[in-house]
């Protein structure tokens, strides 16, 4: 049975491929380390103006990322470092990039001080909030700065604001806001209804934002169940109709939709459209304009061995694609593709930078199967 679904996925990229083989980007892959890490995070570490990249217990100096700095020595759990994220915040208003991070063993949000220096970086725990998969930052409140929003799976939804002095200069303390109760795998964040205000998007519907975000009940509407939904969950207009939609992907087993939104008087509703039933294990994804036209595109791909081997199709080929918005479906490019030292998945969070100053955005992606910059080579 195997061979025939590996046989059926093979003739589907097949047809995929030659009708897109003059339009598609090209990338160069450059690998920069066999470390397992899952998260990849790009921001100027040492101060030169130069992106550096940061993953796992070490960073990776550019513009070469050839030599590399420990961090720290990351805590491994099984096949996993438990260090679920790297998102880049001055917490601490010294003027250097540190990040934050959470992992799902120790179950804390944490956060790693840049030294500015070769020395090792020192972690300072924030909260202890449950098994984490992930976190992102999102402007959840409107006042032009990021919000720290962990993913805890059936605990509750939590975000955490920065408090900042008069000057609007980070303190390094963070107050914690609750939203719900409980929310699954997945999360997502953008203005669903339209109304200016950011809502939530959650494995089990989309929670509606009130106009006192802190004090005031989120809206649970349930209008529809997303499984082990991606981290993030996008929210954007993808048919250019004025209604935001979501894009999702299956984080432990397979398929890659996008729900559209229909609108009946001020009753919504979504429906769902197929873009990749084929692979498993889209977990993260970004949205961005990756070639340049003036359009964002979505940028996805395989968590390798997600589940350390327990996934549905863990042994499937690993890739790495953006899919294009054609005016009425996703066209899908393939930036990897292939058995495990060939191809190249996507991690758990993965960055898009432009590292060269070249005027294109290239991807940096970690995971099971070792850290990579695929540079952006245009057309």
């Amino acid at each position: 049975m195997k061979k025939y679904i590996l046989l059926f996925l093979g003739l589907t990229i097949t047809q995929v491929l030659p009708a897109q083989t003059l339009k598609q980007l090209t990338f160069r892959k450059q690998m920069i380390a066999s470390e397992s890490a899952e998260s990849a995070g790009v921001f100027d570490v040492n101060g030169d103006k130069v992106p550096d990249i940061v993953s796992g217990s070490y960073w990776y100096e550019g513009p070469l990322y050839q030599k590399r700095h420990l961090i720290g020595q990351i805590k491994r759990v099984s096949e996993y470092f438990d260090d679920f994220s790297t998102v880049p915040y001055d917490v601490n208003g010294d003027g250097k990039m540190d990040y934050v991070t959470g992992g799902w063993f120790n179950k804390k949000l944490l956060w790693r001080e840049n030294p500015g220096t070769n020395g090792e970086w020192t972690e300072h725990e924030l909260f202890e909030t449950g098994n984490i998969e992930t976190t992102r930052a999102w402007d959840i409140d409107g006042d032009g700065f990021e919000e720290i929003v962990p993913n805890t799976p059936k605990l509750p939804l939590v975000y955490y604001t920065m408090v900042r002095d008069q000057n609007k200069k980070a303190t390094g303390k963070f107050i914690p806001t609750k939203v719900a109760d409980t929310h699954g795998h997945g999360l997502g964040f953008g203005d669903i209804n339209g109304d200016g205000r950011g809502d939530f998007v959650v494995a089990d519907g989309w929670l509606e934002a009130p106009e006192d975000r802190k004090n005031k009940p989120w809206t649970l509407h349930s209008d529809f169940k997303l499984g082990d939904a991606s981290v993030p969950i996008i929210v954007a207009d993808v048919n250019k109709d004025g209604l935001s939609d979501i894009i999702v992907g299956q984080g432990h087993t397979y398929g890659l939709d996008w729900y559209e939104q229909k609108r009946n008087g001020k009753t919504i509703s979504f429906v769902k459209h197929a873009i990749d039933p084929f692979q498993s294990q889209y977990h993260t994804m970004a949205w961005t304009d990756i070639d340049n036209d003036g359009e964002n595109e979505l940028i996805t791909g395989k968590r390798f061995r997600a589940h350390n081997g327990n996934d549905p199709g863990e042994y499937d080929p690993v890739g790495l694609y953006y899919f294009k918005w054609n005016g009425d479906s996703f066209t899908k490019n393939f930036i990897s593709y292939g058995p495990y030292g060939e191809g190249k998945g996507a991690g758990i969070y993965f960055s898009i930078a432009d590292l060269r100053n070249s005027g294109k955005k290239d991807i940096v992606v970690a995971g099971k199967d070792g850290l990579a910059i695929f540079f952006n080579e245009g057309r």
